[in-house]
């Protein structure tokens, strides 16, 4: 079992940037993953890591702009994300994978993933 609680969300002008966390409690060995959900939208892939903060994988559409980073005393991972902009607004959920043995970018299918985070919603204004 692994429980996830994000929080870091809130509503901030294009350009800004905001930090996303979440942390994670129970067993600590798998993939962590963040999606997002727009209104009316998909679930979107966002970003992955291995928890032992080894291989990453981004989204083209964030490549650059967002950062994975860890906090292993803490057991949480951030998610930073920079030069923000109002399509990056949705609802951020973070997901863990207990299925470990698949290439990092296979990560990006949220079918992969056993544990999901309360969502946390994310408003960039233009």
């Amino acid at each position: 079992q692994v429980q996830l609680v994000e929080s870091g969300g809130g509503l901030v002008q294009a350009g800004g940037s905001l930090r996303l966390s979440c942390a994670a409690s129970g067993r600590t060995s798998y993939v962590m993953g963040w999606f997002r959900q727009a209104p009316g939208k998909e679930r979107e892939f966002v970003a992955a890591i291995r928890w032992s903060g080894g291989s990453k994988h981004y989204a083209d559409s964030v490549k650059g702009r967002f950062t994975i980073s860890e906090d292993n005393a803490k057991n949480t991972k951030h998610l930073q994300m920079n030069s923000l902009k109002p399509e990056d607004t949705a609802v951020y959920y973070c997901a863990a994978a207990t299925r470990t043995f698949y290439a990092i970018n296979s990560y990006a299918s949220a079918t992969l993933y056993d544990y999901w985070g309360q969502g946390t919603q994310v408003t960039v204004s233009s």
